[in-house]
């Protein structure tokens, strides 16, 4: 997991994912690419400050472990068109998952997040709210797919986990406008817990699965 997850999980999404959600929002080609390059380093940020502490990295771990089989792909890689199909048009459920997620990922800052986000990518406050809602079940699956597929799984530990976020948090917090949009969200919170804890009070639906 050396490689940066941030751009590993960009690249995927390019083509027709990605098209999908700019459709979904409204957006131009290159204002979907500009708007998820940022969101990704702040969820995928904010997940690895969670991460750094142990019972973070476990609490993620385990919901990651026992929904992983609903992030699809398998060996084969992520399934990002069923992923997004659910997210998209799977009639409402799916997108209250994200928001669910995201309310755990940030610690109840989430409104900030989009804030900040929507200044930071000229979208709004509520069109980034939405893509950071679709996102969220995203990077959770594509990282449940990195953590468990093929032979992976066998030796997949928490403390893997953490490092691997953790290595992704020191690198977004190094660039310019990301890190510095991750920085404020997360600096709202004096104690530096966002809350992933609760990830396992979200049960089954952590990923969006049907249980």
């Amino acid at each position: 997991m050396s490689a940066s997850l941030t751009d590993d999980l960009l690249n995927q999404l390019q083509g027709q994912p990605l098209a999908q959600i700019g459709s979904q929002l409204g957006l131009s080609e290159s204002q979907t690419q500009g708007a998820v390059s940022q969101a990704l380093p702040l969820l995928l940020g904010a997940l690895g400050r969670n991460a750094s502490q142990p019972e973070g990295a476990q609490a993620l771990f385990g919901a990651l472990q026992r929904d992983h089989a609903d992030a699809g792909g398998g060996a084969a890689g992520l399934d990002l068109g069923g992923v997004l199909g659910a997210v998209l048009g799977g009639g409402g459920g799916r997108q209250t998952d994200g928001a669910g997620i995201l309310g755990h990922i940030f610690g109840g800052r989430e409104d900030t997040a989009a804030q900040g986000l929507g200044q930071s990518t000229g979208l709004g406050g509520g069109q980034a709210n939405t893509l950071l809602k679709i996102l969220a079940p995203i990077v959770l699956s594509y990282l449940a797919q990195r953590m468990f597929s093929g032979g992976n799984q066998a030796a997949a530990n928490p403390q893997q986990l953490g490092d691997a976020l953790g290595q992704e948090h020191q690198r977004i917090q190094q660039q310019g406008g990301a890190g510095g949009l991750l920085g404020a969200v997360l600096d709202q919170d004096g104690d530096g817990q966002l809350g992933l804890g609760d990830l396992l009070k979200i049960g089954g639906n952590l990923l969006g699965g049907k249980r």
